[in-house]
């Protein structure tokens, strides 16, 4: 069975993905937890790496090259769940993508990777004079705002769009600047947070005099957690070469 390494061992999701990880035909090599503390029989962040067939991270954007630099040594693939990914860490993934099979994403249900599509397709058909609002909810402990599945979702739309690209006109607060008038083909998000949500995400296209709203409510951790087990296993089958993939090639959704 594929040996799994968890970065985040202890965190929520690493904790999911521990209990759901055998029955979905895959073993725990061992973890790290949010300290750097290696758990299980592997004394550090290098045999780890080594032990396990593929590394799963769900952890925070500071501690990610540290986990590519330990992959790439070791052409171990690699899972990144992590949210908040700025500009630079999307450079580092590429970077190690030319060395190792690797996925980034920042949702691994098959609902949300699903709704994607809706929202792409709903956005080129309905164009850009119907408005786009992105509304998610998270448990109150989530500190990136919007949520990396906002963002997703949002980038889809503008896929849809057409525009120049997938984060074209995404605007993250009205009222920053004090109030001012909707912007033209503007996507816009709320982020609400609160009590113990896995995640709730929302899109409304506002047309005059209707609106579709298409949305998806995560009603339990293991959702995630199962679709990281089904990624990490998909990504140290036999023969998958270097390169940068998604949960949509995970999915067969392409």
């Amino acid at each position: 069975m594929t040996a799994i390494g968890i970065l985040g061992v202890t965190g929520r999701m690493g904790r999911a993905i521990d209990s759901v990880a055998q029955g979905l035909g895959a073993t725990i090599a061992g973890g790290i937890d949010r300290d750097g503390t290696v758990i299980g029989d592997h004394p550090d962040l290098a045999s780890l790496a080594a032990a396990a067939d593929v590394l799963v991270d769900f952890t925070a954007p500071d501690a990610l090259a540290a986990y590519l630099d330990a992959a790439v040594a070791t052409k171990t693939p690699i899972v990144i769940g992590t949210t908040g990914l700025q500009p630079q860490h999307h450079a580092l993934i590429d970077a190690a993508a030319a060395n190792i099979p690797l996925i980034q994403t920042y949702n691994t249900s098959l609902g949300v990777n699903l709704l994607r599509g809706l929202v792409e397709e709903a956005a080129r058909r309905l164009g850009p004079d119907w408005d786009i609002d992105i509304v998610e909810m998270h448990h109150r402990d989530k500190l990136d705002t919007p949520s990396g599945t906002a963002l997703l979702l949002g980038a889809s739309a503008n896929i849809g769009r057409d525009a120049a690209s997938d984060t074209a006109l995404n605007r993250f607060d009205r009222m920053q600047e004090g109030p001012h008038p909707r912007e033209e083909g503007g996507i816009y998000y709320a982020s609400l947070r609160g009590g113990s949500v896995a995640g709730d995400h929302m899109v409304i296209f506002a047309g005059d005099g209707e609106r579709i709203e298409l949305g998806h409510r995560a009603e339990s951790r293991a959702i995630f957690a199962k679709g990281a087990v089904k990624a990490a296993l998909w990504l140290g089958e036999a023969g998958r070469t270097a390169g940068r993939y998604t949960m949509a090639d995970v999915l067969g959704l392409k």
